[in-house]
Parts: structure tokens; C-alpha cells; sequence
């Protein structure tokens, strides 16, 4: 569980950073440690609970890389052609015979290369004559076209390092070791609650004065793609008495507790108030737009997130903060997304010592290079500049204006979760 001090306030003087708010977090949440073990096909986006070291070599046997001729290095046509009888045929599966030298043998891709055979010549290098012989060229070295056993990963090398998220790349690895099952972490458990009179749920009445509650099923969606179990607890409405309570309570069997809303300096803000009343209180703001009002803190041994209530903020927040919290917790390696050049096609003004993350799209200008347009609108409560958006162009801190033509850092949405 989270192992969070109370020595590292952000309550006036400068607001943390995000680099500075995710290190403090991330240092301070123990990942957790229930192992178990899942089918193969439901390994994908799981965590490695152990190194995985090869039980065999990776391809298990020597092969043809093409489809050819084989033959022994030894008789390979050294100035002219040379032509040879073919004595054979070995196909995928196949296991082959010796092969004599001064003859070849026919073979296919992935077929095990037969006792006398080191090398071979691709079918469109050779020919063949009347009688049926193939006809080889000069100049191909020994061993060329062959995949040696253990070529790919050798038999007791570490083939996945534990603390692995899981892709299906990583599970095809598993597979052609013929495991049919893996020992991982369970998954990291999150409490989920909206905050806010505001708010109902979809599906609710919805009075005048009231919004859908978009949020919740946003952040659902982000955690469930992280591999999380999440537990939909609904919205807590403004009181900070039975927030508090219903926040104590959720600390419960979770790894990590996530709202979105209340975290402001708003009367009807109870979310930093609700947690100081049951818990620390680690952090609160940070030197980041969209999304400067976040909570951080710990009840009962379990982390606490608290993310603003506009849902561009809560978005922009959750990839930034929330997705290496994760990682901290399902014991993995947080790798800190790395932006991609492109050209600006707007222009931007900005404050010093401060992070934001402008919404743009990609285009190609009239040379071909890839360029940033701004959506046209500000607000950190449009849904529709993430939905017609293709991600977020990074400004660092030092950075105060961007003119049309300077190169910029990308953030593709597809990227940051």
C-alpha cells in the first residue's frame, strides 16, 4: 500500500511541479505484491511477477530462413556456377535426412535444415536444368539463410524481466516457449468517485441545474486500459462529513482511491477537507494547465487521488499523474512519454514556470512536414477539443510564447495510455 509522509506540503510559495509532484507520489507507493497465476489469453496488460528465463532455445531447432536449396558450406561454387543433384525435399515439420556432399537439397521456409547442410540458396538465385539439377552461382557465404537454434533468445537467458506490463508481443514470447499460463501481480484496485452536486449519473433524471456525470466514466475507461480492477462507488455530493466517511470507508481493500472534482478553494470544494479530516494531505497544486488543483494524500495506508472536475483537466491530469501512480503500484517501470518534433502552426502565449498542454491536430503543410493546429477554442471543459483533437503539444516550464514555424513536442493520445 501507499507509504506517503506528510513532509512535502505545496501550500503557498511556488506550486510543485509535475515532475516534482509524480517523483514524491511514485517514491512512496509500494507496489503490490499478491501473486497469481492467469491463462495465457488473459495475460495481456498484466504484470510480470518473475523473470521469465527461456526453457528452450528460440527457434528450438535450425532452420531455412527462405525457401531453396541446401547444401554443405564446403560445396559452395566458388568463381562459376556449379550444378548439383537435388537428393531430397524437406518441408516445415518435417524433419530432413543427411545430405551427401556434392548434392542439395530442396527445402522450405522454417523446415530443419538436414545433417550436412549449412547454408542456403533462395529459389530466385538458382535454376534449374533439363535433367532436373539446380544450377548455383557463385558468391553466396556459408551459413547464409539459416536460423541457428537459440539465434532469437538462448535456453536460460531472460527473455521478459519481471515488472513487465504485459503486451501481446511479450505474451507471443510466452506462447512459443509452450506455457499456457503465467504468474502475475494481481491487479491494482481502485475506489472511483465523482464528487459534486452538479453531477448525476447517465441514465439519472437530470435536473436544470445538473450535468451528466462524464468524468467518472472517462476515468473508468483510462484505469480499466491500465490494467486496474475499478470499483464504481458512484458520486459523493457535498458534504464534507459523509465525504470523509465514504472516503475512510473506500480505503478499505483498495491500492488507490480516485475522484474527480471538489479539489478547488471553492466553499463547496470538500474533497482536501474531507481527506485531511481522515487522513495526510501530501500535496495539493500543481504547476500545470489544464488541471491545477490536485489533491494527493494517503488514508489508512491507501494513495489518494484527487483530480479536477473539468473533464479536460481531469483527462489531462489523469495520463500526467494518475498513470504513474499506477505504474508504481502494479510494480512496473513508469516511462515518461517522449514528445515527437513537430511544427507549430499557431502561435501561443504562456507563463513562465509553469507546464501546459495545448490540444492540437496533425496536418501536413504545403512542404509535407507534419504540423500542430490549436483547437480553435479554450476551456478546460470541452469534451469535444479531446474528441477532435489528436493529442497535446508539451510547453515546459521555460517556455512562455510559441510562434507559428517552431518546433514543438507532440503527445499522441494513443501514446499516453
Amino acid at each position: 500500500m501507499a507509504q506517503l509522509s506528510d513532509d512535502c506540503f505545496a501550500f503557498g510559495g511556488p506550486m510543485m511541479s509535475v515532475d516534482e509532484a509524480v517523483a514524491i507520489i511514485t517514491s512512496r507507493i509500494d507496489p503490490v505484491t499478491d501473486i497469481e497465476t492467469v491463462a495465457l489469453a488473459d495475460a495481456d496488460g498484466r504484470t510480470l511477477a518473475a523473470d521469465l528465463v527461456a526453457p528452450l532455445p528460440l527457434p528450438p531447432y535450425t532452420n531455412s530462413a527462405v525457401d531453396g536449396y541446401a547444401l554443405a558450406s564446403g560445396d559452395l561454387p566458388a568463381t562459376a556456377e556449379r550444378v548439383f543433384p537435388v537428393a531430397g525435399r524437406v518441408q516445415a515439420g518435417v524433419a530432413g535426412e543427411e545430405v551427401a556432399r556434392g548434392r542439395a537439397v530442396r527445402i522450405f521456409t522454417g523446415a530443419p535444415m538436414p545433417d550436412g547442410a549449412d547454408t542456403v540458396f533462395m529459389q530466385e538465385d538458382v535454376r534449374l536444368d533439363p535433367q532436373g539439377h539446380v544450377v548455383l552461382p557463385p558468391g553466396l557465404k556459408p551459413g547464409a539463410n539459416v536460423r541457428p537454434a537459440g539465434e532469437d533468445i538462448a535456453t536460460g537467458q531472460v527473455a521478459l524481466k519481471a515488472a513487465r506490463r504485459l503486451r501481446p508481443q511479450d505474451v507471443a514470447v510466452i506462447a512459443a516457449f509452450g506455457l499456457t499460463a503465467i504468474a502475475v501481480r494481481r491487479r491494482v484496485r481502485v475506489a472511483l468517485f465523482s464528487t459534486g452536486d452538479e453531477v448525476v449519473s447517465p441514465g439519472d433524471t437530470r435536473g436544470a441545474a445538473q450535468l451528466y456525470d462524464s468524468n467518472r466514466v472517462m476515468l473508468a475507461a483510462l484505469l480499466k486500459r491500465l490494467g486496474c480492477e475499478v470499483s464504481d462507488l458512484g458520486i459523493l455530493r457535498d458534504d464534507r462529513v459523509v465525504l470523509a466517511d465514504a472516503l475512510r470507508q473506500a480505503a478499505v481493500g483498495h491500492d488507490l482511491i480516485l475522484t474527480s472534482g471538489g479539489v478547488s478553494t471553492g466553499e463547496e470544494d470538500h474533497v482536501k477537507a474531507g481527506l485531511e479530516s481522515v487522513g495526510k494531505l501530501v500535496l495539493w497544486r500543481m504547476a500545470i494547465k489544464p488541471g491545477r488543483p490536485v489533491a494527493m494524500g494517503v488514508i489508512d495506508g491507501t494513495a489518494l487521488i484527487g483530480l479536477p472536475g473539468n473533464p479536460v483537466a481531469s483527462f489531462v491530469t489523469f495520463v500526467h499523474v494518475v498513470h504513474p501512480a499506477i505504474a508504481a503500484l502494479s510494480g512496473t517501470v513508469w516511462r515518461k512519454p517522449v514528445p515527437m518534433p513537430v511544427r507549430a502552426a499557431f502561435s501561443y502565449k504562456k507563463k513562465i514556470a509553469r507546464r501546459e498542454y495545448v490540444r492540437v491536430y496533425l496536418r501536413h503543410g504545403d512542404d509535407g512536414a507534419l504540423e500542430a493546429v490549436k483547437f480553435p477554442r479554450e476551456g478546460a471543459g470541452l469534451l469535444s477539443s479531446l474528441v477532435e483533437t489528436d493529442g497535446l503539444v508539451e510547453l515546459g516550464e521555460d517556455v512562455t510564447r510559441v510562434q507559428a514555424g517552431d518546433i514543438i513536442g507532440f503527445l499522441s493520445y494513443a501514446n499516453l495510455i
